[in-house]
């Protein structure tokens, strides 16, 4: 009986753990306004929580820089399997401008596998509500496969 109770609440109410690996902050604004009364992401059951060994699925912003690569894949490995990692904005995807920097150590999906990136500098909140949903469909997914 616990077991399907934790399945049906945990399966509707994903928390979020966010990643700023260098960024402008233009992401991060958009990720917090889409939790917002305007938007509200969290009727959909969205939170952020303060610990990755909390959360479900990591939101990583800004480009992987060499000064935070160690830092964002030890965060990473923190978060408990399954889980599911969404890259938001282009930084993240292909280091965007700063791409060919010395200081740029990504794209993130050269040091993990990346389920979701929400494109564009910065992501409207309807494409990153739309990518946190696409986000918790493969993470039941990843539940379901590990019976």
């Amino acid at each position: 009986m616990f077991k399907k109770l934790i399945k049906e609440s945990t399966g509707k109410s994903p928390w979020l753990f966010h990643i700023n690996a260098g960024s402008c902050n233009g992401c991060d604004i958009e990720l917090v306004s889409v939790l917002t009364p305007r938007y509200d992401a969290e009727r959909l059951g969205f939170q952020l929580t303060g610990s990755p060994r909390h959360a479900d699925i990591v939101v990583v912003t800004g480009p992987v820089t060499a000064q935070s690569l160690d830092r964002v894949l030890r965060t990473i490995s923190q978060v408990p399997e399954p889980r599911c990692i969404v890259t938001m904005g282009s930084c993240p995807q292909s280091g965007n401008v700063f791409r060919g920097s010395y200081a740029i150590a990504g794209p993130l999906s050269k040091y993990v596998h990346v389920d979701v990136d929400v494109a564009g500098c910065t992501p409207k909140p309807e494409a990153v509500i739309d990518g946190l949903v696409l986000a918790t469909k493969i993470l039941e997914e990843k539940r379901g496969q590990m019976k």
